[in-house]
């Protein structure tokens, strides 16, 4: 089945070339044209053509990634195309039965267009099996956004082959998603000021922009973004390539969540993106390290761009990023710019913590394959998944219940993209050096008793003092009551709804997670010592990972924590007017301009009916346990604390811009200088956390 508009599947598949191919593609005359075209802001630092070894070391990443499931069959991707096929039809049809209900004639009708067209993974060609499909229906403007959300809703409910369709029409960008033949596909909605829409109609052109509301604008910047990404690498084969290993990393370090404060799939694409620009020549071994050397070695907060930002030539007068005029601009602290206007931030939410710790796994990730490289490691090392709980010693576990499976999804979705705001709150926190959130929820250990729970941790580290004192009950409390007040003023809330804090320390994990998730083995625990503790002799940073590490559980192994509980009434909240950022206590600026698809946060309608009785006051002492208590087959019993509620200015160019031709090791100073290596992570001797709510 023909699939016009879905753009768009050019080398979906997402496979790299052999060798031969891929050494003809960089020493022919194609390339040699490419040579002569500057990718990016600035010259390359390297058209260095690849090395026989550079060859080999890319075979063995492809290998890898096969490995590890990263590419899809040839009869996958066909079932696919197949499936977008299908729906592109249900899409063309049901517009001409709206423009035939809008008294049209039918000769009329049947020339209005209309297309389906694939943004994201897909479009870029790097999805894996099992992903999602995100799309874009585009229509003319005789279909509005109540006949998306209503007819063409009611179209795909009677559909063949689709099942779990639901819509999330007051969501940031508003979706549907729906699982067709087995594919998952969110469908997003752009109504353009058009009579018609032509089967091969540009979406990167600026002007269709005119007379479109912001939620059209948003939907739209998803397409404009890939196209843009795709027309500014300069070997897409290789951007492909090395875009699947990023992301995979990025997943197995827990570090892929742009609604936690990380990065998400098209910052990831941007990035690769401009490295690519930098080593027009490279193949994706050499990228993948050159990444992690050029990001770690960024002048953050300078943004990251992939092209000259476009001026507003046709008068639209669209909000862009631009830290000069707009002053929440400036505090963000990685900005990733898109390509597309209007150019936006897509790493707003990065907090500090966060950035620490991304910039620790650039430094890990860099040195890691500067060991590929010399043949002491293999690609598989590089995706290894470190344990997020053998790195602290305390943590915040945050538990969502609902009353059923349909209300837990949207409570879920609700309270995940609420805890970046805990995040910066903690880490605002004197003596709270870092807030590590784990991007991966938990169910309970129990599903009969508790079905519908999903669980995330939050680990801690600490300033260096002889004795320390915290009272995380404004944190946490301000917290809850964001949640609930955002779902009470949405209508999400239902009764039975509950969001809870708990603070525990590593040996009270047992009472939240099974042990093969808490605890390697040990042969992987002496695995993942040794990745944590390699020379990094090329490291361009002062303070290498180990040391930091080291630093972790030297400090924390003494420490000793007194939690005292007073739990009292909380009182049922109304003001549905007071926003989630008023706070007594400051918080640093949130660009809410831009951001991928709010599919997490699912709207409904509800009414909030909860009260919770008092709790009268305890005490405990608590002493800290060591290593060996974690081989431990006894579980302590859970003493923790509980809180619950029942039922820089933008520049035009990056760095210098002069083309080196071979070795760059010493250049990377002229395209940014060294960026400031993060603290020391360490902890006090004596920590009493109080969390109380008043």
């Amino acid at each position: 089945m023909a699939v016009s508009g879905i753009g768009l599947l050019q080398g979906a598949n997402g496979r790299s070339v052999s060798p031969s191919q891929m050494q003809a593609h960089t020493t022919g005359p194609s390339s040699l044209q490419q040579q002569s075209k500057m990718f990016g802001l600035t010259s390359p630092l390297s058209l260095s053509p690849p090395q026989p070894e550079d060859f080999e070391q890319t075979k063995k990443l492809k290998e890898t990634l096969e490995h590890h499931g990263y590419f899809e069959t040839e009869e996958q991707l066909q079932k696919r195309i197949f499936v977008l096929g299908k729906l592109n039809e249900s899409v063309r049809q049901w517009i001409r039965d709206v423009a035939l209900m809008r008294n049209m004639p039918p000769s009329v009708a049947e020339t209005v267009g209309g297309h389906l067209f694939t943004f994201g993974s897909f479009r870029l060609g790097v999805h894996t099996r099992g992903a999602d499909i995100d799309t874009l229906c585009v229509a003319p403007r005789h279909v509005t956004r109540h006949d998306f959300f209503t007819s063409f809703f009611e179209m795909l409910k009677e559909t063949p082959g689709v099942q779990d369709l639901h819509s999330i029409e007051e969501a940031f960008v508003p979706v549907i998603k729906l699982k067709f033949d087995g594919i998952e596909i969110d469908v997003l909605f752009a109504r353009l000021a058009l009579q018609t829409v032509s089967e091969n109609i540009e979406l990167r052109d600026d002007r269709l922009l005119k007379n479109l509301d912001t939620k059209c604008v948003r939907s739209l910047n998803g397409c404009r973004v890939t196209d843009e990404i795709l027309h500014l690498v300069p070997n897409r084969d290789s951007f492909r390539l090395t875009l699947r290993a990023i992301k995979l990393w990025a997943k197995s370090h827990g570090i892929y969540s742009n609604i936690l404060g990380f990065l998400g799939g098209v910052s990831w694409a941007m990035l690769v993106a401009r490295v690519c620009q930098l080593y027009p020549n490279a193949l994706p071994s050499t990228l993948c390290q050159k990444f992690f050397r050029v990001f770690l070695k960024w002048e953050w907060p300078k943004p990251v761009l992939l092209k000259q930002p476009v001026d507003d030539k046709h008068n639209l007068n669209l909000t862009v990023w631009d830290p000069r005029a707009n002053v929440p601009d400036r505090f963000h602290m990685m900005p990733i710019i898109t390509p597309a206007y209007p150019q936006q931030n897509s790493t707003y939410n990065v907090s500090t913590s966060n950035k620490l710790i991304l910039l620790d796994e650039f430094e890990r990730g860099f040195t890691m394959t500067e060991q590929i490289t010399q043949r002491k490691l293999d690609w598989s090392s590089l995706f290894e998944s470190p344990n997020f709980f053998l790195k602290y010693r305390h943590f915040i576990v945050l538990k969502a219940t609902a009353t059923d499976e349909e209300h837990q999804l949207k409570w879920t979705g609700l309270v995940e993209s609420k805890i970046r705001l805990l995040v910066m709150n903690l880490e605002k926190t004197p003596y709270i050096k870092l807030a590590h959130v784990n991007p991966c929820s938990y169910n309970s250990m129990d599903p009969e008793a508790e079905p519908n729970v999903s669980m995330w941790f939050i680990g801690m580290a600490f300033e260096k003092s002889e004795s320390l004192n915290l009272d995380l009950t404004y944190d946490i409390q301000f917290f809850t009551e964001s949640v609930y007040r955002h779902a009470v003023a949405t209508q999400i809330y239902k009764e039975g709804m509950k969001v809870e804090a708990k603070h525990v320390k590593r040996k009270q994990l047992c009472n939240y997670l099974p042990a093969s998730i808490t605890k390697l083995p040990k042969k992987s625990q002496e695995a993942n010592l040794q990745a944590l503790t390699i020379a990094p002799a090329a490291s361009p940073t002062n303070v290498s990972v180990s040391q930091r590490r080291t630093s972790i559980e030297s400090n924390e192994s003494n420490i000793s924590i007194s939690v005292s509980q007073d739990m009292m009434k909380v009182k049922q909240i109304t003001d549905h007017s007071l926003s989630d950022s008023q706070s007594p206590r400051s918080i640093s600026p949130i660009s809410n301009s831009i951001g991928p698809p709010a599919c997490h946060t699912p709207e409904s309608t509800g009414k909030r009916e909860h009260e919770q009785d008092d709790v009268p006051e305890k005490k405990r002492k608590l002493s800290m346990c060591d290593d060996e208590s974690l081989n431990s087959p006894k579980c302590p019993d859970e003493n923790s604390s509980s809180l619950s509620s029942g039922d820089s200015q933008s520049s035009g160019k990056q760095g210098g811009s002069s083309v080196i031709q071979g070795n760059d090791s010493n250049d990377l100073n002229d395209l940014t200088s060294p960026t400031t290596t993060s603290k020391q992570m360490s902890v006090t001797k004596n920590v009493n956390i109080k969390l109380k709510l008043k």
